[in-house]
């Protein structure tokens, strides 16, 4: 869905104002059941989720930490629920053998990295990341999910959005009032810069609560490349951004909703358009994944990987996470 405009507008605005009593209910709802007792894991589990609904940078931040995990010597899973996709598990994606529309794009992209397991079954689906070999598992998302305990919780915010109007859903993009979501993090991590970042990271810092900042770095040189840009993330505009930082000319762009399933008329419309224009077709690794295979070997990718500012204070955090295994 694209989110609304108002979402990211005043508290104050008449749209969320006139949903705000709506907002207090499912508020409310989702807070009670947030603060339910889960099952406990076979092994440590690390859940990386955001405050509110969209993308936050939430799988370039899990498979970071993943790969820290690793150099502290430890063997992650993945565990997902596979948003978008028609499967629900428990099962190990392959991406050799499964598409977009089964498991949904992420957990492709995590399955490339490290063992990644599909659940909507959340305690099954960590059995089974037990079972196949892992010593600690990282959630992709499920921050607001009660059925498995997490032992150490990373809440991921874009510095750029911040947490829009901060309302919860549908007058904002909240899923949980906020301060009924700040007892269950344990950390936060701003991913870039902005002044809504600095807002947030000034509330984990008033609570004693670690803030770790980070930001995208792009992964090629697209020096001379005169591109037309097209991403269905959660903001777009900041895989455009991440282009120009390349090197890139991005001539054109063409913003679609998050987790868009492109159907044919949408990449006959891209094609032609850059056939047109002289241009190259350049999208994001996850909307690449969602591309029919005839058309994706025609785009190119801009891989990009998350680097922290400061490891330290992370690094300390996970070597306690991982202590729990002898527990």
């Amino acid at each position: 869905m694209r989110p609304p405009a108002f979402w990211d507008a005043e508290a104050g605005h008449p749209a969320a104002r006139f949903l705000a009593p709506l907002g207090a209910l499912y508020g409310r709802h989702t807070a009670a059941r947030m603060d339910r007792p889960g099952a406990t894991a076979p092994c440590p589990v690390l859940c990386i989720g955001n405050f509110g609904l969209g993308g936050a940078g939430k799988t370039p931040t899990a498979l970071a930490v993943a790969a820290l995990l690793r150099d502290l010597g430890a063997h992650p899973a993945f565990l997902t629920r596979g948003y978008g996709g028609r499967l629900s598990g428990p099962l190990r994606v392959e991406p050799g053998r499964h598409r977009a529309h089964e498991t949904g794009d992420e957990p492709l992209l995590l399955a490339r990295v490290a063992p990644t397991i599909l659940a909507r079954d959340r305690p099954a689906g960590a059995r089974l990341c037990v079972a196949r070999g892992a010593d600690v598992i990282v959630m992709d998302d499920g921050l607001q999910n009660p059925s498995l305990t997490k032992n150490l919780s990373l809440a991921v915010v874009d510095a750029g959005a911040g947490l829009g109007n901060g309302r919860p859903f549908p007058a904002g993009p909240l899923r949980v009032p906020l301060a009924r979501q700040w007892p269950h993090v344990h950390g936060l991590v701003v991913i870039g810069a902005g002044a809504r970042g600095e807002a947030v990271a000034e509330m984990a810092r008033r609570r004693g609560c670690p803030v770790h900042r980070a930001r995208l770095v792009p992964g090629a040189d697209l020096a001379g490349r005169r591109v037309l840009a097209f991403a269905g993330i959660g903001r777009p505009e900041k895989f455009f951004a991440s282009l120009r930082e390349a090197g890139a000319e991005v001539v054109a762009t063409r913003a679609f909703a998050d987790h868009h399933p492109y159907g044919a008329r949408d990449t006959a419309g891209l094609a032609d358009e850059a056939a047109r224009r002289g241009l190259d077709l350049v999208t994001t690794a996850k909307d690449h994944v969602r591309l029919e295979p005839a058309f994706a070997a025609c785009v190119s990718v801009l891989p990009v990987a998350l680097r922290f500012a400061e490891e330290a204070a992370l690094l300390a955090q996970l070597r306690a996470l991982l202590a729990l295994r002898s527990g």
